[in-house]
């Protein structure tokens, strides 16, 4: 009988689940969170919904085209990333979601992504679409001039990126990490690190 024991537990160790390694660096959500019903438009004059977000692993950040510091490197180093991701998973989509409604047309959107990369996509909608939809993505953005002059404004947002699953829903938030004298922009080796941990524990 102890032979047997042993046996089995032998058994079950050899057959045992291997523990697969958690990100290292995002705030990954173990259970997804639930995003809210929202109504935005792509770069190509198409309706937007959180299903739309459904069947791909999506990279979400805000940003708007006259953004001087954080927005083209974002995209740029996305772009520098793209194929790695889509080694990890084919379906991999990035977003821009524009918090300047005012300057930034379908257009000039399109032109915008358009230089980094044809596959991104580029997101709009007015204020009251936007502002629950930050909150809901955990996100934030707000106007640090007055939008209705004809000056130059600025419009301070989230450096975050946020990985929606392809169930439509949060799976993690990548932070910036803030240093003395540097943009504060995620670091592609940790997301594209982190997110095939992410992605092996979605697929387990």
């Amino acid at each position: 009988i102890a032979v047997l024991v042993l046996g089995l537990k032998a058994g079950a160790h050899i057959f045992a689940k291997p523990v697969l390694a958690q990100p290292e660096h995002a705030l990954y959500y173990k259970n997804a969170r639930d995003i809210k019903a929202f109504e935005l438009t792509d770069h190509q004059g198409e309706k937007f919904t959180q299903d739309s977000f459904k069947g791909q692993w999506s990279w979400v950040f805000f940003g708007y085209t006259s953004c001087p510091h954080i927005c083209a490197p974002t995209l740029n180093k996305f772009n520098g990333v793209y194929e790695e991701l889509k080694a990890i998973d084919k379906n991999n989509s990035i977003f821009l979601v524009s918090v300047d409604p005012k300057r930034d047309s379908l257009e000039a959107l399109s032109d915008f992504v358009g230089h980094f990369n044809e596959e991104f996509v580029a997101l709009r909608g007015e204020h009251d679409a936007l502002f629950p939809f930050a909150r809901n993505l955990g996100l934030m953005y707000a106007m640090t001039d007055d939008e209705e002059t004809d000056e130059p404004y600025m419009v301070d947002h989230s450096a975050s990126i946020v990985l929606v699953n392809p169930e439509g829903k949060i799976a993690a938030i990548f932070k910036p990490e803030h240093e003395v004298g540097e943009m504060p922009i995620v670091s592609t080796d940790i997301l594209v690190s982190d997110f095939e941990k992410i992605n092996a524990l979605y697929s387990d």
